[in-house]
């Protein structure tokens, strides 16, 4: 359920902008921008510079010499397609594709990889790569975004001598939860440090500033506003570009607020997050405390035949959430995905018609929030599919047409495209009750007014 292989290692030009704008409100000194044109001599001792200082802010010394070239916007094209290739099969992006479709997160149709290579394309200022150790650095940045940009993509350098990041990223690669939450701690620590190079001649450092994300996102609204990719772009898209940048910077203040500063950041990458929301939750990664696994049953017993299993992984609170914010407002999601504590899904799609089953399991934090969860969840689904009435429904069940919901104890099982069939058999195979409806009509509380009785871990 990942749109970011595109994104490694990057520095997006709204994130650099972003800084750029924090050094002005600051009133930072900035590079000296009189020509628009910076011969190769001065990028690379320009870069030698920004290392240095960024090796002292890391306490990273440097191990060996770091590449570097200046690419052109036709380079760093080819570059993010041939990443692409060797990284996704298109059985794999295919699949993505579909998931993101099943879940509703983006339209059906909609031009995932070429809206992601154009957006990506215009919006990259410099990158990492891990496999040649080098950085680039387009040759379109105005020389007053350079050393900002320098500041971020040395982070990765530095980190990749000391973690070997491509390694460590990977370890996590068969959960895209816990794929995306390192992937935050690789970009937010480079925002953060970022922000510490732009902030050095004040005397003063993430540490010291009460908040980095009003930094950030005062930059971010307005080139947002004004890029017409990213306006085009489906809110999960935008907020999953994003979320490593914003949220991984405030996780890694956080961490460092919590330590003694950047000496101890090496513990993240010794000890990393296991879920986007120990990101959101920075205490529940200092406590902690991790979401549960969850198995779902032998599906493919339960399907009719024709069906084969596209993908199958990990939803987590971040991508949980655009689910609830995209059908029933971002407040509500601020409200019920915190009470997420693991989840599995499935997505199969019969090869003939092209028609896709989703299953998802989802555990809750505590068994008295299950209604409150229940009730959300109810109303994504209804607005999701259009939902006037259900067919049956009862204390914590839904029925409508091919579309089930189910929450027994602190667990909710939906099933969506299949039949009523299939989706007694995935509950007789949990081991729950078949019998969960009741013919009698009943009251439904909404999840806002159910939630009042839950005591979440928030």
């Amino acid at each position: 359920m990942r749109t970011q292989r595109f994104v490694r290692f990057f520095c997006v030009t709204f994130i650099a902008a972003s800084v750029t704008w924090a050094q002005s409100k600051l009133t930072v000194p900035r590079v000296d921008a009189n020509s628009n044109t910076e011969t190769n001599a001065n990028f690379f001792a320009a870069a030698d510079q920004v290392l240095e200082v960024m090796s002292k802010i890391l306490a990273l010394p440097v191990k060996a010499p770091i590449k570097k070239s200046i690419r052109t916007k036709a380079e760093i094209r080819e570059y993010l397609i041939a990443e692409d290739k060797k990284d996704e099969s298109a059985k794999k992006r295919y699949a993505d594709q579909r998931t993101l479709e099943a879940f509703g997160l983006i339209p059906k149709g909609f031009p995932l990889d070429s809206f992601l290579l154009n957006l990506l394309t215009d919006q990259v200022a410099g990158l990492y790569d891990p496999d040649k150790k080098e950085f680039y650095i387009a040759d379109w940045i105005d020389p007053v975004e350079q050393k900002p940009v320098m500041a971020h993509e040395l982070t990765h350098a530095l980190d990749d001598e000391y973690f070997h990041l491509k390694k460590w990223q990977k370890a996590a690669e068969a959960n895209d939860d816990a794929s995306l939450a390192r992937e935050s701690v690789i970009e937010g620590s480079a925002v953060a440090s970022m922000m510490d190079y732009s902030l050095s001649d004040l005397h003063t450092s993430v540490r010291q500033i009460p908040d980095i994300a009003p930094f950030i996102e005062s930059g971010l609204a307005g080139d947002m506003d004004t890029d017409p990719n990213l306006a085009k772009a489906p809110p999960f898209i935008r907020d999953e570009l994003l979320f490593p940048y914003l949220q991984g910077a405030e996780f890694s203040q956080a961490v460092l607020k919590s330590t003694s500063g950047w000496v101890d950041f090496k513990k993240v990458f010794q000890n990393p997050p296991v879920s986007t929301q120990q990101i959101l939750h920075p205490k529940l990664y200092f406590d902690g405390t991790k979401p549960r696994d969850v198995t779902l049953p032998h599906l493919k017993a339960v399907l009719p035949d024709g069906y084969e299993k596209l993908d199958e992984n990990v939803v987590g609170e971040f991508a949980l959430g655009e689910v609830l914010k995209q059908f029933i407002g971002p407040g509500d999601a601020d409200e019920f995905a915190p009470m997420w504590n693991g989840d599995r899904y499935a997505v199969f799609e019969n090869k003939e018609t092209k028609q896709t089953i989703l299953v998802v399991l989802v555990t809750i934090d505590n068994e008295k929030d299950t209604g409150a969860f229940f009730g959300a969840y109810r109303d994504a689904l209804e607005k999701k599919h259009g939902i006037q009435k259900p067919d049956n429904e009862g204390p914590e069940y839904m029925a409508a047409g091919d579309v089930y919901l189910r929450c027994v104890k602190d667990e909710c099982l939906s099933v969506e495209g299949a039949e009523r069939s299939v989706d007694d058999r995935i509950v007789q195979q949990l081991g729950w009750p078949t019998e969960t409806a009741r013919e009698n009509a009943v009251s439904r509380p909404s999840g806002k007014s159910s939630a009042l009785a839950g005591e979440g871990r928030w």
